[in-house]
């Protein structure tokens, strides 16, 4: 087995013309160093693809003697969640991972370990869900997480898994929030790609994510109650109200904690991310890493003389509705880039894009939905460009939006040949 273990500092690697210091690793590498240098305590666990590489490595290092933690295999998500929530009660830090049908498996404790507010950590390696069965990533299974009360954060990189994991502790465990959270990573598109990653020293780390302290800890000699029956139905509303308000707070505390870690690191996060947005006329909103075709996109469109920028969402939970707001006022036509299907309506993230810029004075004159790379479906720069041309197109013929699916003519003869081999006909 090839040596995972993340050195300080490490080797360095020429990249864009200069020198980068870091060590390659793969995105769930990345995610598993984030857990170390987070000093987890525990560590629940049940493998799926293609999140497994997670925690394969993290058990090898508690074997190894170079995590004090406690690694457990579980017979199911559903029992994995449940021991991660009950053990943040009881005042552990806790990490664990799954994927796709695992994230599904898991949805009924979400809810519930949300609920007992549990500041635990799942990281989610995107990837399609059934049926038909895929391996590659869309983010259908995180988004089916998305009003259960775990934040969420998305990465674009590897060293975004890493410091969101960071992060993402620091923002649960607050006082001012004590709520779960999920760092979402694509699978194979990132979770198996090797890219340089900083890791931050342990002791700049232990100052930026102290030792957690649970509020009432589950103790046998003090017995407390969580998720009790309550019955009366102003009861229930006051606690969901309570944890609706805790989530809103966490985007605050998000931006404090995002200060510290710049001036103690120095890279910089924020709810959104802009990219050449300054004199944007036509925008696309994306996430996760499919956002590195979407630059890619904007920087031909800009070669070809088009104001072209990109939004790229890293907070999915808390919904970061003002600052997309601030950041998309005044364009003319803005498209959001939907890696996901919910069949019947379209796109997810494309009614809370609108959403936010209902009531904006000054508002994009359109908004362009577009769903595309669902299971991974390799996407290209000229499918993004595609997407800024039909922007181009509503904006000066006064058109409608009607919503984009991206699938190439050659993608779909070799579909239609396929299903024919299938059914006999060829």
């Amino acid at each position: 087995m090839h040596d995972r273990m993340p050195a300080q500092g490490g080797l360095t690697v020429e990249g864009g013309g200069r020198p980068v210091k870091g060590k390659l690793l793969t995105g769930n590498v990345a995610a598993a160093a984030g857990a170390m240098l987070a000093r987890v305590d525990y560590i629940p666990a049940y493998p799926i693809t293609p999140q497994t590489e997670i925690i394969e490595t993290i058990a090898d290092w508690v074997r190894e003697g170079k995590m004090d933690s406690r690694f457990v295999q579980l017979e199911s998500e559903h029992s994995m969640l449940t021991a991660a929530g009950a053990a943040s009660l009881a005042g552990a830090r806790v990490f664990t991972a799954t994927s796709s049908q695992g994230m599904l498996y898991t949805i009924e404790m979400l809810y519930n370990v949300s609920g007992w507010r549990a500041p635990m950590l799942l990281v989610n390696v995107s990837r399609g869900v059934a049926a038909p069965i895929v391996l590659e990533p869309d983010h259908n299974d995180v988004l089916a997480a998305r009003d259960s009360g775990f934040l969420q954060f998305h990465s674009e990189t590897c060293q975004e898994v890493t410091d969101l994991v960071l992060l993402a502790y620091r923002v649960a465990e607050d006082k001012r929030v004590m709520l779960p959270a999920i760092v979402n990573l694509d699978g194979f598109y990132l979770s198996f790609t090797r890219e340089p990653v900083i890791l931050p020293e342990q002791k700049k780390v232990d100052g930026f994510l102290p030792p957690y302290e649970p509020v009432t800890p589950i103790r046998a000699s003090k017995p407390v109650s969580r998720g009790s029956s309550v019955f009366e139905g102003f009861l229930y509303s006051y606690f969901r109200y309570n944890q609706h308000g805790a989530a809103l707070k966490a985007k605050e505390v998000f931006q404090e904690a995002a200060r510290e870690f710049e001036g103690l690191f120095g890279r910089s996060y924020g709810p959104v991310e802009g990219y050449m947005l300054d004199d944007a006329d036509y925008v696309i909103v994306i996430s996760n890493s499919f956002t590195a075709l979407g630059r890619q996109a904007v920087k031909r469109m800009r070669e070809r003389g088009v104001k072209a920028g990109l939004l790229k969402l890293i907070m999915v939970r808390p919904f970061p509705a003002e600052e997309i707001a601030a950041l998309l006022r005044g364009r003319k036509v803005v498209a959001v880039f939907d890696q996901n299907l919910a069949p019947g309506s379209g796109g997810i993230f494309y009614p809370e894009i609108a959403g936010a810029l209902y009531h904006v004075r000054g508002r994009p004159n359109a908004i362009l939905p577009v769903v595309g790379a669902l299971g991974g479906k390799q996407t290209t720069a000229k499918e993004m460009e595609a997407v800024f041309e039909e922007m181009i197109t509503i904006d000066r013929e006064g058109k409608t939006p009607v919503p984009m699916f991206l699938m190439r003519g050659d993608e779909l003869s070799r579909a239609k040949k396929m299903i024919s081999v299938a059914e006999g006909k060829s």
